[in-house]
Protein backbone atom coordinates (compact mmCIF):
# COMPACT_ATOMS: atom_id res chain seq x y z
CA UNK A 1 0.00 0.00 0.00
CA UNK A 2 1.73 3.68 -1.55
CA UNK A 3 1.53 6.48 1.21
CA UNK A 4 1.04 10.12 -0.31
CA UNK A 5 2.32 12.34 1.33
CA UNK A 6 0.25 14.85 4.36
CA UNK A 7 0.72 17.96 3.41
CA UNK A 8 0.60 19.22 7.65
CA UNK A 9 0.13 17.77 10.58
CA UNK A 10 -2.82 18.52 12.70
CA UNK A 11 -2.56 20.53 15.50
CA UNK A 12 -3.29 19.54 18.59
CA UNK A 13 -6.61 21.65 19.81
CA UNK A 14 -9.97 20.58 17.50
CA UNK A 15 -10.74 17.54 16.26
CA UNK A 16 -11.36 15.70 12.74
CA UNK A 17 -14.08 14.00 10.72
CA UNK A 18 -15.20 10.66 11.69
CA UNK A 19 -18.13 10.74 9.30
CA UNK A 20 -17.65 11.32 5.72
CA UNK A 21 -20.79 11.12 3.41
CA UNK A 22 -18.97 9.92 0.15
CA UNK A 23 -21.25 10.45 -2.57
CA UNK A 24 -22.82 9.68 -4.85
CA UNK A 25 -23.31 13.21 -6.64
CA UNK A 26 -27.60 13.58 -7.13
CA UNK A 27 -28.38 11.03 -4.49
CA UNK A 28 -29.91 13.62 -1.31
CA UNK A 29 -26.43 14.52 -0.03
CA UNK A 30 -27.22 18.14 0.55
CA UNK A 31 -30.55 17.00 2.24
CA UNK A 32 -28.80 14.36 4.25
CA UNK A 33 -26.00 16.36 5.59
CA UNK A 34 -28.82 19.09 7.03
CA UNK A 35 -30.72 16.14 8.56
CA UNK A 36 -27.64 15.19 10.12
CA UNK A 37 -26.89 18.17 11.64
CA UNK A 38 -29.87 18.46 13.36
CA UNK A 39 -29.18 15.84 15.36
CA UNK A 40 -27.89 17.16 19.06
CA UNK A 41 -24.96 14.41 18.63
CA UNK A 42 -24.23 15.24 15.13
CA UNK A 43 -21.81 18.05 13.82
CA UNK A 44 -21.62 18.80 9.89
CA UNK A 45 -19.52 20.84 8.63
CA UNK A 46 -20.71 24.20 7.84
CA UNK A 47 -19.21 24.40 4.24
CA UNK A 48 -20.75 21.32 2.94
CA UNK A 49 -18.59 19.52 0.26
CA UNK A 50 -15.14 20.38 1.92
CA UNK A 51 -13.28 18.52 -1.22
CA UNK A 52 -10.32 17.59 0.89
CA UNK A 53 -9.20 14.37 0.43
CA UNK A 54 -8.98 15.43 -3.58
CA UNK A 55 -5.02 15.99 -4.19
CA UNK A 56 -6.51 18.50 -7.17
CA UNK A 57 -8.89 20.53 -5.03
CA UNK A 58 -8.03 21.31 -1.60
CA UNK A 59 -5.39 18.34 0.05
CA UNK A 60 -3.05 20.79 -0.21
CA UNK A 61 -4.54 23.52 2.14
CA UNK A 62 -3.37 20.63 4.59
CA UNK A 63 -4.90 19.25 8.08
CA UNK A 64 -5.07 22.58 10.02
CA UNK A 65 -7.70 24.05 7.29
CA UNK A 66 -9.80 20.60 6.97
CA UNK A 67 -9.68 20.11 11.17
CA UNK A 68 -10.94 24.15 11.48
CA UNK A 69 -14.29 22.95 10.02
CA UNK A 70 -14.80 20.54 13.34
CA UNK A 71 -14.74 23.28 16.14
CA UNK A 72 -17.61 21.72 18.66
CA UNK A 73 -17.37 18.59 20.05
CA UNK A 74 -19.56 16.47 18.45
CA UNK A 75 -19.78 12.49 19.61
CA UNK A 76 -20.27 12.12 15.67
CA UNK A 77 -18.07 15.15 13.10
CA UNK A 78 -18.80 14.63 9.28
CA UNK A 79 -18.60 16.21 6.04
CA UNK A 80 -20.34 15.30 2.56
CA UNK A 81 -18.47 15.73 -0.89
CA UNK A 82 -19.75 13.51 -3.48
CA UNK A 83 -16.46 13.92 -5.54
CA UNK A 84 -15.08 11.80 -3.19
CA UNK A 85 -16.88 8.85 -5.46
CA UNK A 86 -15.82 10.18 -8.86
CA UNK A 87 -12.99 7.80 -9.64
CA UNK A 88 -12.94 7.93 -12.84
CA UNK A 89 -11.63 11.67 -12.27
CA UNK A 90 -10.41 11.80 -9.13
CA UNK A 91 -7.79 8.92 -7.99
CA UNK A 92 -6.75 8.00 -4.71
CA UNK A 93 -9.30 9.00 -2.44
CA UNK A 94 -9.93 6.29 -0.35
CA UNK A 95 -6.03 6.53 0.36
CA UNK A 96 -5.82 9.75 1.72
CA UNK A 97 -8.44 9.52 3.57
CA UNK A 98 -7.68 6.34 5.11
CA UNK A 99 -4.51 7.86 6.10
CA UNK A 100 -6.13 10.71 8.01
CA UNK A 101 -9.57 9.11 9.71
CA UNK A 102 -8.85 5.60 9.00
CA UNK A 103 -11.75 4.61 12.19
CA UNK A 104 -14.27 7.11 10.05
CA UNK A 105 -17.61 5.83 9.57
CA UNK A 106 -18.36 6.23 5.47
CA UNK A 107 -22.47 6.69 4.43
CA UNK A 108 -22.91 6.15 0.75
CA UNK A 109 -26.27 7.24 -1.05
CA UNK A 110 -27.24 5.92 -3.95
CA UNK A 111 -30.13 5.72 -6.27
CA UNK A 112 -31.86 4.43 -9.54
CA UNK A 113 -28.73 4.68 -11.77
CA UNK A 114 -30.54 5.69 -14.58
CA UNK A 115 -32.57 8.57 -12.90
CA UNK A 116 -29.20 9.53 -11.26
CA UNK A 117 -27.33 9.73 -14.62
CA UNK A 118 -30.14 11.86 -16.11
CA UNK A 119 -30.27 14.22 -12.61
CA UNK A 120 -26.19 14.80 -13.29
CA UNK A 121 -26.30 15.72 -17.03
CA UNK A 122 -29.37 18.46 -15.97
CA UNK A 123 -27.69 19.84 -13.29
CA UNK A 124 -24.55 20.26 -15.99
CA UNK A 125 -26.87 21.23 -18.47
CA UNK A 126 -28.16 23.59 -16.09
CA UNK A 127 -24.85 25.23 -15.10
CA UNK A 128 -23.74 25.40 -19.03
CA UNK A 129 -21.41 22.58 -18.26
CA UNK A 130 -22.48 20.75 -20.42
CA UNK A 131 -23.53 21.64 -23.88
CA UNK A 132 -25.05 18.39 -25.53
CA UNK A 133 -28.39 16.45 -26.01
CA UNK A 134 -28.53 13.68 -23.60
CA UNK A 135 -28.20 11.26 -26.12
CA UNK A 136 -25.14 12.36 -27.45
CA UNK A 137 -23.64 13.00 -24.11
CA UNK A 138 -24.24 9.50 -23.72
CA UNK A 139 -23.27 8.02 -26.73
CA UNK A 140 -19.94 6.57 -25.67
CA UNK A 141 -20.41 4.22 -22.71
CA UNK A 142 -16.95 3.16 -22.41
CA UNK A 143 -15.30 5.88 -21.35
CA UNK A 144 -18.65 7.81 -19.46
CA UNK A 145 -18.32 9.95 -16.51
CA UNK A 146 -21.94 10.22 -16.23
CA UNK A 147 -22.21 6.35 -16.39
CA UNK A 148 -19.19 6.00 -14.49
CA UNK A 149 -20.69 7.65 -10.95
CA UNK A 150 -23.54 5.63 -11.50
CA UNK A 151 -21.42 2.41 -11.04
CA UNK A 152 -21.90 2.40 -7.21
CA UNK A 153 -20.18 -0.84 -6.28
CA UNK A 154 -17.08 0.12 -8.72
CA UNK A 155 -16.74 3.11 -6.53
CA UNK A 156 -17.49 1.33 -3.45
CA UNK A 157 -14.59 -1.14 -4.44
CA UNK A 158 -11.86 1.55 -3.95
CA UNK A 159 -13.20 2.60 -0.77
CA UNK A 160 -13.37 -1.20 0.33
CA UNK A 161 -9.28 -1.62 -0.16
CA UNK A 162 -8.97 0.62 2.96
CA UNK A 163 -12.39 0.58 4.88
CA UNK A 164 -13.76 -2.33 6.33
CA UNK A 165 -17.47 -3.16 5.03
CA UNK A 166 -18.58 -2.84 8.96
CA UNK A 167 -17.83 1.08 8.54
CA UNK A 168 -19.59 1.65 5.24
CA UNK A 169 -23.60 2.29 5.08
CA UNK A 170 -25.04 2.23 2.00
CA UNK A 171 -28.52 3.90 1.24
CA UNK A 172 -30.86 4.38 -1.12
CA UNK A 173 -32.58 7.94 -1.82
CA UNK A 174 -35.91 6.02 -2.49
CA UNK A 175 -35.60 5.35 1.26
CA UNK A 176 -34.68 8.58 2.35
CA UNK A 177 -37.40 9.92 0.35
CA UNK A 178 -40.47 7.48 1.05
CA UNK A 179 -38.91 6.21 4.60
CA UNK A 180 -37.58 9.00 5.59
CA UNK A 181 -37.83 8.41 9.67
CA UNK A 182 -36.74 4.39 9.43
CA UNK A 183 -34.05 5.69 7.34
CA UNK A 184 -32.71 8.35 9.98
CA UNK A 185 -33.21 5.99 12.46
CA UNK A 186 -31.48 3.13 10.94
CA UNK A 187 -28.39 6.05 10.07
CA UNK A 188 -28.40 7.10 13.21
CA UNK A 189 -27.81 3.59 15.01
CA UNK A 190 -24.85 3.24 12.42
CA UNK A 191 -23.36 6.39 14.01
CA UNK A 192 -23.98 5.20 17.42
CA UNK A 193 -26.13 8.20 18.02
CA UNK A 194 -29.56 8.55 19.63
CA UNK A 195 -31.47 6.99 16.98
CA UNK A 196 -34.99 7.79 18.29
CA UNK A 197 -34.35 11.75 17.90
CA UNK A 198 -37.01 13.41 15.39
CA UNK A 199 -37.35 16.90 13.74
CA UNK A 200 -39.52 18.88 11.97
CA UNK A 201 -37.27 19.77 9.26
CA UNK A 202 -36.75 16.20 8.80
CA UNK A 203 -39.50 16.29 6.26
CA UNK A 204 -37.84 19.52 4.18
CA UNK A 205 -36.34 18.58 0.16
CA UNK A 206 -33.13 20.29 -0.79
CA UNK A 207 -31.47 21.13 -3.97
CA UNK A 208 -34.48 19.48 -6.35
CA UNK A 209 -33.77 20.33 -9.87
CA UNK A 210 -37.25 20.71 -11.12
CA UNK A 211 -36.17 23.92 -9.03
CA UNK A 212 -34.24 25.08 -11.28
CA UNK A 213 -34.09 27.07 -14.22
CA UNK A 214 -30.82 27.98 -16.90
CA UNK A 215 -29.65 30.89 -18.05
CA UNK A 216 -30.42 32.10 -21.01
CA UNK A 217 -27.64 33.26 -23.34
CA UNK A 218 -27.89 37.04 -22.57
CA UNK A 219 -28.69 35.92 -19.04
CA UNK A 220 -24.97 34.07 -18.55
CA UNK A 221 -23.72 38.02 -19.78
CA UNK A 222 -26.15 39.78 -17.59
CA UNK A 223 -24.92 38.02 -14.03
CA UNK A 224 -21.42 38.87 -15.25
CA UNK A 225 -22.41 42.37 -14.40
CA UNK A 226 -21.89 43.92 -11.05
CA UNK A 227 -25.61 44.47 -10.70
CA UNK A 228 -26.00 40.70 -12.20
CA UNK A 229 -27.38 39.14 -9.23
CA UNK A 230 -29.91 41.44 -8.61
CA UNK A 231 -31.17 41.66 -12.09
CA UNK A 232 -31.81 38.50 -12.71
CA UNK A 233 -34.11 38.36 -9.54
CA UNK A 234 -36.01 41.13 -11.18
CA UNK A 235 -36.24 39.88 -14.89
CA UNK A 236 -36.16 36.56 -14.67
CA UNK A 237 -38.22 35.68 -17.28
CA UNK A 238 -35.77 37.38 -19.41
CA UNK A 239 -32.92 36.16 -18.13
CA UNK A 240 -33.87 32.38 -17.42
CA UNK A 241 -35.13 29.68 -19.55
CA UNK A 242 -36.93 26.29 -17.73
CA UNK A 243 -35.51 23.40 -18.47
CA UNK A 244 -37.64 19.84 -19.01
CA UNK A 245 -36.66 16.76 -17.78
CA UNK A 246 -34.76 15.16 -20.96
CA UNK A 247 -36.73 12.12 -22.06
CA UNK A 248 -34.14 8.24 -21.95
CA UNK A 249 -35.11 6.40 -25.18
CA UNK A 250 -35.62 2.96 -25.06
CA UNK A 251 -32.76 2.23 -26.80
CA UNK A 252 -30.93 4.04 -24.60
CA UNK A 253 -32.01 2.69 -21.36
CA UNK A 254 -31.46 -0.65 -22.85
CA UNK A 255 -27.70 0.42 -23.78
CA UNK A 256 -27.70 1.62 -20.25
CA UNK A 257 -29.01 -1.37 -18.61
CA UNK A 258 -26.31 -3.90 -20.37
CA UNK A 259 -23.43 -1.38 -18.26
CA UNK A 260 -25.15 -1.27 -15.31
CA UNK A 261 -26.21 -4.48 -14.08
CA UNK A 262 -23.19 -6.90 -13.58
CA UNK A 263 -22.41 -3.45 -10.66
CA UNK A 264 -26.27 -3.43 -9.47
CA UNK A 265 -25.93 -7.06 -8.67
CA UNK A 266 -22.73 -6.67 -7.23
CA UNK A 267 -24.45 -3.68 -5.20
CA UNK A 268 -27.36 -6.11 -4.34
CA UNK A 269 -24.82 -8.75 -2.99
CA UNK A 270 -22.77 -6.17 -0.51
CA UNK A 271 -25.47 -4.39 0.57
CA UNK A 272 -28.34 -7.51 0.59
CA UNK A 273 -31.13 -5.07 -0.37
CA UNK A 274 -33.11 -5.40 -3.04
CA UNK A 275 -33.34 -2.03 -4.42
CA UNK A 276 -37.32 -2.60 -5.59
CA UNK A 277 -37.97 0.79 -6.47
CA UNK A 278 -35.00 0.81 -9.33
CA UNK A 279 -35.96 0.48 -12.95
CA UNK A 280 -33.23 -1.73 -13.96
Amino acid sequence: MSTQPIPTHPSTSGQLANLVIIGAMKCGTSSLHRYLNLHPEIQMSKSKELDFFIKEKNWQRGLDWYQSHFTESAKVRGEASPNYTKHSIFRGVPERMHQIIPEAKLIYLVRDPIQRIVSHYLHNFIDRHELRSLPDALQNLESNHYLHCSLYYQQLQQFLTYYSPEQILVVSLETLAYDRLKTLRKIFQFLEVDSEFQHPDFFQIFHQSNQKKRLTHWGVRVVQLPSGGRLRKILPGLLEESIATPIVSEDLRQSLVQMLSNDIEQLKAFTQLPFAEWSV
